[in-house]
């Protein structure tokens, strides 16, 4: 095939406007095109009001002289496509004496599972939560009468906390070998939407993401996988530095000797008990921060130079060095979306942001979030982040009695509890009140915030006004801790693979799953299927 890159068009066209262009620069005639693969499309807002589409495509011809037109045409942009194509390696030898288990359901765990139950490993999976559609009611009950299920919410259950998020696909993750693609294919076969294949900033909305998680689960058993749900692991039998048996809710043991960890970052009592099973960790950095809504015609304005542009809600991304040192940047962006309470513990608050497919709730929220350190958590041990969090968490929680504390920035910069609202009107799942959020954070976090806000000014007209409305805690961004692993990604405990995001090698859901692939890859090339176990 031929790939075309650089291919500019006004930013709402047709299709036929896409192919017409392609056929203009390889000189060809439409009757001599046989398939056109859109590979990537992103907007230029350079010259906005103003704006463009670019595409990457792969075209195939009818004739198949994709040589002979890419010599012809005699540009950079016009090259012969590269071979992309994932690969799954079958060359272990080894016999399992039981099948592996896999510790999580989330994004690593489930890519994880789905690849090896595809090539004949019959994993288990154990998952602490419920099904999707269980944990959904249960959410959705938790947001309107403040009832928490510590075993089913927002952080635990099928599909891992990226479930209730904005369900965001891109990664920065380097990927020679295309796991990414890998994936994006795999969700798509699942059921998502197939632009996710090539917009710069794919998504798929928490709305669709929630059958395609349960399309994932169907895959995974009906290849031979098994899933167990609401079965945490709560010990593991080690025997020389070896993993034996894992045991289910403190009853039940399951023999293996090849254990996937993909608990996901807020599985606090099992990193806890890692800790006492001599797992090798350390304490990471990580961000804290909170919520920021603003009107989402503001930011389309500011990004498109115009609210009527026929293009889906604009996303921004900002960064700021802050004069302390401190990075202060924009997380987790959701267009046309909500805050959503993400607790997870009785007596603790977080939250975290989510959109459904057609981003069409009018505010545009993100994290705003400042880098943390060991040094900043007050304690010396592994798990000293985990207790940061906490209580950060309780903070926020006391300040509303369990509902989410907000406030308005122009109150937070002066140190005042809001009393009421602007024309920012807040859009949260779960009930929420004012708070003295400026009051959670050290003096030098919370002067790092209203710097980098302040700052952020520069880049989206009216992106610090007075009446943007802040809520808090954001305290779940990625995990605090590491569990180390070597370069075949086992931990210190052989048998052991930590892999994910709760065990401090991937951020978001993308490079979760990505990383689920490689852990199922170094399976792959250890051991032989067991379809005769």
């Amino acid at each position: 095939m031929i790939r075309v890159s650089q291919v500019k068009l006004p930013a709402v066209h047709s299709q036929e406007k896409l192919r017409q262009k392609v056929c203009k620069i390889l000189r060809v005639e439409d009757r001599q095109i046989d398939t056109i693969f859109i590979r990537k499309k992103s907007i230029d807002a350079r010259k906005k009001p103003e704006l463009f589409a670019i595409y990457t495509v792969d075209v195939a011809l009818k004739n198949g002289k994709e040589a002979q037109i890419v010599s012809k045409c005699k540009s950079a942009s016009v090259t012969v496509a590269p071979v992309e194509q994932y690969h799954f390696p079958t060359e272990g030898s080894k016999q399992m004496a039981h099948p592996p288990v896999v510790i999580g359901f989330g994004p690593a765990g489930m890519f994880c599972s789905l690849m090896l139950a595809r090539y004949g490993y019959r994993p288990i999976v154990l998952e602490r939560g419920r099904k999707v559609e269980e944990r959904t009611r249960d959410v959705e009950r938790f947001w309107a009468e403040g009832i928490l299920d510590p075993v089913s919410n927002v952080q635990f259950g099928e599909g891992g906390a990226g479930t209730f998020s904005d369900g965001k696909l891109n990664t920065m993750v380097k990927d020679p070998v295309c796991r990414n693609r890998q994936v994006l294919e795999l969700f798509v076969q699942a059921g998502a939407p197939e632009d996710i294949l090539y917009e710069s900033k794919p998504h798929i909305g928490t709305d669709i993401l929630r059958d395609v998680v349960k399309n994932i689960r169907n895959q995974v058993t009906e290849a031979g996988g098994t899933i167990r749900f609401e079965s945490q692991v709560t010990d593991f039998r080690i025997e020389n530095g070896q993993v034996r048996a894992v045991e289910v809710n403190h009853k039940d043991w399951i023999e293996t000797d090849c254990v996937v960890l993909a608990i996901g970052h807020s599985a606090r009592d099992t990193f806890a008990l890692l800790e006492q099973r001599g797992f090798h960790m350390e304490a990471k950095s990580f961000a804290v921060g909170l919520r920021m809504e603003h009107p989402q015609s503001m930011i389309d304005l500011s990004q498109y130079g115009s609210t009527e542009t026929g293009l889906p809600p604009a996303p921004y991304k900002l960064t700021k060095q802050t004069s302390s040192g401190r990075g202060v940047y924009s997380f987790c962006m959701c267009p046309g979306g909500y805050v959503v309470n993400a607790s997870s513990e009785p007596g603790q608050l977080a939250v975290n942001g989510m959109s459904y497919r057609k981003r069409d709730s009018g505010n545009a929220n993100s994290a705003i979030i400042v880098t943390v350190t060991p040094e900043d958590f007050g304690g010396n041990g592994v798990l000293a982040g985990v207790e940061f969090q906490r209580q950060l968490e309780r903070y926020a929680y006391q300040l509303c009695d369990g509902a989410v504390p907000i406030q308005l920035f122009g109150d937070f910069q002066a140190g005042r509890v809001s009393r009421v609202l602007g024309d920012v009107e807040p859009h949260i799942r779960g009930t929420y009140g004012f708070g003295g959020l400026h009051q959670m954070f050290s003096p030098v976090l919370y002067h790092a915030l209203v710097e980098g806000i302040t700052s952020f000014e520069q880049r989206i007209c009216g992106f610090s006004r007075y009446d943007s409305v802040l809520s808090g805690v954001e305290s779940r961004t990625s995990s605090p801790v590491r569990i180390l692993r070597d370069a075949q990604l086992q931990s210190n405990i052989k048998g052991i693979i930590p892999c994910g995001e709760g065990a401090g090698y991937a951020g978001g859901i993308t490079s979760a799953a990505m990383d689920g692939l490689k852990a199922a890859e170094i399976i792959g090339k250890m051991y032989r299927p067991i379809e005769g176990i």
